[in-house]
């Protein structure tokens, strides 16, 4: 039974990531202040959309979820920036890419079943 923002995989797996990506985002060099910021306000976007519309009417959550997929995608931009500037290795990139691609699935099926309890 889902009772709060809490409940839903999508926003334990986000929030769980977030730690992840400050820690990496914390070896850039200083020149990458502007994209170390972009990247985790992204990735803190993802699950505090899905916290902020849980418990609106159905509509207002879905917007919220689509913004929340916004956020996912916009970070899988900037850590594709990142990877290609050197700052990221590339078995670091593949495995954050792999989680946020699940991330990003998740958010759209959440989206399309969300049915308001």
């Amino acid at each position: 039974m889902i009772r709060n923002f809490h409940d839903l995989k999508v926003y334990r797996n986000s929030k769980r990531l977030y730690p992840i990506i400050v820690k990496i985002t914390k070896t850039f060099p200083p020149e990458a202040r502007y994209l170390v910021n972009q990247i985790c306000r992204s990735a803190n976007s993802i699950h505090a959309n899905i916290a902020e519309g849980f418990g609106r009417s159905e509509a207002e959550f879905k917007k919220f979820l689509t913004s929340s997929l916004g956020s996912n995608n916009e970070l899988l931009s900037h850590l594709e920036d990142a990877s290609l500037a050197g700052y990221l290795k590339k078995d670091t990139y593949s495995g954050l890419v792999k989680n946020y691609n699940i991330v990003g699935k998740q958010i759209f099926r959440l989206k399309e079943k969300w049915k308001k309890f």
